[in-house]
């Protein structure tokens, strides 16, 4: 099969809610936000076309912050070589121990000083990296990416921006940055049976790519290895 087939045949639409947009995630473990050469594997191909942009009600690019902060999804720009995609903390962690095993995912000397204020801060903004860099808005969002792919940054939170008089809401939205690790570990709190969730996976990097590789499987059957390489 080439790069440029599709796998499978598309599945129905099964997603008109935040709620069902966040089972679909915890079912398949990591699936991208739009559509792309695996077919069917998407919230997009699984989202009536009427949800995405109607007047009564919000739609998928909203019930992404529901699924963000409900404190299990992993959402960024870390599929298709920077594409939005969503994973569990789970299959995520896997990701992540085998992104950061590569020199090629190793973050830069300018992208340390983005981390380093990230960890001091808790969180950082795009106009807190331009400010912090001296560079434009476009500049700002491609290192954002680039840290995204790498899994060295999630998109922590979303929050909808409301404008003018009547503080109407068209859709315009403003994300925050944090570590996986800051996100998603939990604090030891000493009492007896509690486990914490750790971002430290048990696994090789080898083992964890053959992890995700084999949830994606799960997924959607039949799929060549040229494309999950190409995916992650």
């Amino acid at each position: 099969m080439s790069i440029g087939q599709k796998s499978i045949t598309v599945l129905p639409p099964l997603v008109n809610s935040w709620e069902h947009m966040h089972s679909l995630i915890c079912t398949y473990g990591i699936i991208p936000f739009f559509e792309n050469p695996i077919a069917g594997f998407s919230i997009e191909e699984h989202t009536p076309a009427d949800c995405w942009f109607h007047d009564d009600f919000l739609g998928p690019w909203d019930w992404k912050i529901e699924c963000v902060q409900s404190g299990d999804i992993a959402y960024g720009k870390f599929l298709w070589g920077g594409k939005a995609a969503f994973a569990t903390v789970e299959v995520y962690r896997e990701l992540m121990n085998w992104r950061r095993s590569l020199p090629k995912y190793s973050p830069t000397k300018e992208q340390q000083v983005i981390l380093d204020a990230m960890q001091e801060q808790g969180s950082i903004t795009i106009p807190e990296v331009r400010k912090l860099l001296g560079i434009k808005k476009g500049q700002a969002d491609a290192l954002m990416a680039r840290l995204q792919m790498q899994t060295r940054v999630v998109i922590g939170d979303i929050l909808r921006v409301y404008r003018g008089v009547d503080l109407h809401y068209n859709g315009w939205q403003r994300s925050s940055f944090c570590s996986p690790e800051a996100l998603f570990e939990d604090l030891d709190f000493p009492f007896p049976g509690f486990k914490p969730r750790t971002m430290q996976s048990a696994l090789t990097p080898e083992e964890s790519l053959a992890f995700v590789k084999e949830k994606v499987r799960q997924a959607v059957g039949d799929v060549s290895e040229n494309l999950l390489n190409k995916m992650l």
